[in-house]
């Protein structure tokens, strides 16, 4: 605990001063987002480089607090590769195909550090397509919620935070101490970023916080009690998954293509229903919060009190997206 502590604040401290450092590097060499008046609606243009603030903060903390396995080597080489990615891609110059090309590479690098699922009741030629889905889908998950102040760092804080808090628990200090260093990097960066923002993560940091978050998941510890249980950081990282889902079958429906933009996000919507920016982002916090709470829950019941919680909220994800499909978007 006391490894994991100070990771946690070491990586604060050295994102808050290394955010504003690399903000105004952002703004010397033109790496800013533009207003474009369609989906992104910001009044001034807003520096990049976020992403770049939280990966050197990650980095520098684990330097000084874990031992560098083959996993933990696996891990901070996949993320290099996506903070590269999302480097080229924020200054404009990578095709969907390559940006997901990066992606799958990042991945087998994971994988091949043996950074997968590791369920004892599943197969090996199950447990490996299933590690590359779940790698690539919650990578790109917090790349697409990635569109709105302090969003996608504030959730991928409160998702690191409970990840951490499993860890701890089952006695996988080592998990839990990543987790802890990349909790801290977003907890000094939201400062900067939470509305209105100074700095924004780019794909940089959005693709480096789906893949380090989705990877680091894999790696923990859950059915002590029950298998359904396994299922917990699916439900820990349910608002980004959400999204995603809901996002695709919208586009779907709408007869798009699926990697197209459009403001179908769920938060677009309840922005578009009457909330502010600041309230919209809160209340994502709160679900992300409550899901956690849901994911230990089901942690510490038998397998029946689990599949209750799971079912239900299940249903309340759905009755949501009912809901939110109702919400006009072409006004």
């Amino acid at each position: 605990m006391i490894r994991m502590a100070g990771a946690f604040l070491l990586a604060a401290g050295l994102a808050h001063y290394l955010t504003p450092v690399l903000r105004q590097a952002a703004i010397r060499f033109g790496i800013v987002d533009r207003p474009d008046g369609k989906l992104k609606n910001h009044r001034a243009p807003v520096p990049y480089l976020g992403g770049i603030a939280i990966y050197l903060s990650f980095l520098l903390s684990l330097a000084l607090t874990v031992d560098f396995q083959r996993e933990v080597l696996g891990i901070l080489l996949a993320g290099a590769i996506v903070v590269i990615l999302g480097l080229i891609d924020d200054l404009g110059a990578l095709s969907p195909a390559v940006k997901l090309a990066g992606q799958v590479v990042a991945i087998l690098t994971l994988m091949k550090a043996s950074v997968t699922i590791k369920l004892t009741f599943l197969p090996a030629g199950l447990a490996l397509p299933l590690s590359f889905l779940w790698l690539l889908a919650i990578t790109n998950a917090f790349n697409l919620i990635d569109i709105m102040d302090g969003l996608a760092s504030g959730v991928g804080l409160i998702s690191a935070l409970f990840l951490a808090c499993v860890a701890a628990g089952s006695g996988r200090e080592e998990v839990g101490t990543l987790l802890a260093g990349l909790a801290g990097s977003l907890a000094g960066f939201l400062r900067y970023n939470f509305e209105p923002a100074r700095i924004y993560l780019g794909d940089t940091g959005s693709l480096f916080l789906g893949l380090m978050l989705g990877a680091l998941a894999m790696n923990n510890s859950y059915t002590s009690k029950n298998l359904v249980a396994s299922l917990s950081p699916v439900v820990i990282l349910g608002v980004p998954l959400f999204d995603m889902l809901f996002v695709m079958f919208i586009r779907w429906r709408r007869g798009i293509p699926v990697m197209r933009g459009s403001p179908d996000h769920f938060p677009l919507r309840l922005r578009k229903w009457r909330l502010t920016t600041r309230q919209t982002v809160m209340a994502s916090y709160a679900a992300s919060a409550g899901l956690g709470c849901v994911a230990i829950a089901m942690m510490l019941v038998d397998a029946t009190a689990a599949l209750w919680l799971l079912g239900g909220t299940a249903t309340a994800a759905l009755a949501l997206g009912f809901y939110l499909k109702k919400i006009d978007m072409t006004l």
